[in-house]
């Protein structure tokens, strides 16, 4: 079977005669029509139905020609994807993310990787003002940085997802399934440190809506984090894209907390008049890679025979 024949056939169900069809795909009669006979012989079915002229197709036929579209359109999607393939140049890319990215620069970097091994990699889970001075003395190529923190028109920026928070602890914690903001100033809490634009966000969050955290541990650790919620000693507030594997069989519950508060993530780079081959590429590669459902897969589930309570 030869790709041709799929375009014959599309071209013979388009256009209904043998000889406009032929002329369309710039061949000659004999050759369109020679050439959708060998496909029926290899599949072993009548697709046209003939006289001396085009009578139709068979309803097997329609099958053939509704999947030799299909495959058709994946043939031409694939084109642009190898396109991009040989553009991407080998070299050294290095990223500086912030904490509650790293899951999501995994998974990014990880495209790269699927699309190329010619390039080799560093991700840095760093502080926003590192990441903006290693920006600015090229010691980095690309950043994740929260949209928010982005304020010069010295960098561009590409959306690349949307974090929302949820409040993760024990499912052993005797707590609604979802709650509000001003529930949270009952619970003993765990946050990441001050100073790191999440809390920077939290603490916006807090004062909007009015809530006195019981703030127990600070960390500049997403594990520690998730430690302090399985132990049952704390809660934490955090992304449910920060979230590395699925909660289910964890010992860990997600609430949503509503309202919903929403944070969009960039991928950053500093604007210049020529960018390098390496950055337009890992650039282009992120602006086609869907990652917010991936992110989005971090499972609910619901706490069972709760033990514990914090909320009075």
């Amino acid at each position: 079977m030869f790709i041709r024949q799929l375009y014959y056939l599309l071209a013979l169900n388009k256009h209904r005669h043998f000889g406009r069809a032929a002329e369309s795909c710039h061949v000659s009669q004999p050759a369109l029509s020679n050439g959708i006979k060998e496909l029926e012989r290899e599949l072993g079915i009548t697709i046209v139905k003939r006289n001396r002229t085009f009578q139709g197709v068979t309803p097997e036929g329609e099958r053939v020609i509704l999947w030799a579209r299909r495959t058709l359109e994946s043939m031409e999607a694939l084109k642009p994807e190898a396109e991009l393939v040989r553009s991407v140049p080998s070299g050294h890319l290095s990223l500086g993310v912030v904490p509650t990215a790293i899951h999501a620069a995994s998974l990014l970097t990880a495209e790269y990787r699927q699309i190329t091994s010619r390039i080799t990699l560093d991700v840095q889970s760093l502080s926003t003002p590192e990441i903006f001075h290693l920006l600015d003395d090229q010691n980095i190529n690309l950043a994740l940085l929260y949209a928010s923190s982005v304020l010069q028109e010295t960098y561009e920026t590409l959306p690349i997802f949307t974090e929302r928070y949820v409040l993760v602890g024990s499912d052993q914690a005797a707590l609604p399934r979802s709650l509000n903001w001003g529930e949270l100033s009952d619970l003993p809490l765990c946050l990441l440190s001050r100073g790191m634009w999440n809390r920077r966000v939290l603490d916006e969050l807090f004062e909007k809506y009015g809530v006195t955290p019981n703030i127990v541990v600070e960390t500049n650790a997403l594990r520690v984090l998730l430690a302090e919620a399985q132990s049952g000693r704390a809660f934490c507030i955090m992304p449910l894209s920060a979230i590395p594997d699925p909660l289910v069989n964890s010992g860990l519950i997600a609430h949503p907390i509503e309202p919903q508060h929403e944070e969009q993530v960039c991928l950053v780079r500093r604007r210049r008049s020529t960018q390098t081959a390496l950055s337009d590429a890992a650039w282009k590669i992120a602006s086609r890679f869907d990652l917010q459902p991936l992110l989005d897969q971090r499972a609910f589930h619901e706490p069972q025979s709760p033990r514990t309570s914090f909320a009075e």
